[in-house]
């Protein structure tokens, strides 16, 4: 489920009522911890937290004029999703996510290639989100990127 807006406030506004608090938690969250550079903004119709055109010129290779993306964050249909595209390429911080989440949390991980998703907002372990958070500062992530994913 997209939701185009201008403005994370209104995205939040929009989204469903059951989900809502969920989601203003995880942003919340990812605000609070990401490292400094990231910036939120509206991308795809959910929240992003990217590296700008200002620090990152060429932006995302998919469509340069997006700034590189690191991190979303939506309201789905039937589930909330944390996009974050270093768990597709990076196979240490995947296999960390996993084992972390096993620890943690009662429920099955359901995961795509870089997508989490919950369907049950109890099931959220949003400290282990805000660590995930943590993990990638801006400078290693656009090393990461460059090596992993343009190579590619």
């Amino acid at each position: 489920m997209q939701i185009f807006v201008d403005s994370p406030e209104e995205y939040l506004s929009r989204i469903p009522e059951h989900q809502r608090a969920a989601v203003s938690k995880l942003r919340n969250i990812l605000l609070e911890n990401l490292p400094d550079g990231f910036e939120e903004c509206m991308i795809f119709g959910m929240l992003g937290y990217v590296v700008p055109h200002r620090i990152y010129p060429a932006g995302y290779y998919v469509n340069p004029e997006q700034p590189l993306l690191f991190m979303n964050l939506a309201a789905q249909k039937n589930f909330i999703a944390v996009y974050h595209m270093a768990l597709y390429t990076d196979t240490k911080l995947l296999e960390w996510f996993r084992t972390e989440y096993a620890k943690l949390s009662k429920y099955k991980l359901d995961m795509g290639k870089g997508c989490i998703r919950f369907k049950k907002t109890e099931a959220i372990p949003y400290e282990l989100i805000a660590e995930l958070s943590q993990k990638i500062n801006l400078k290693d992530w656009i090393e990461h990127y460059e090596t992993f994913i343009l190579k590619k």
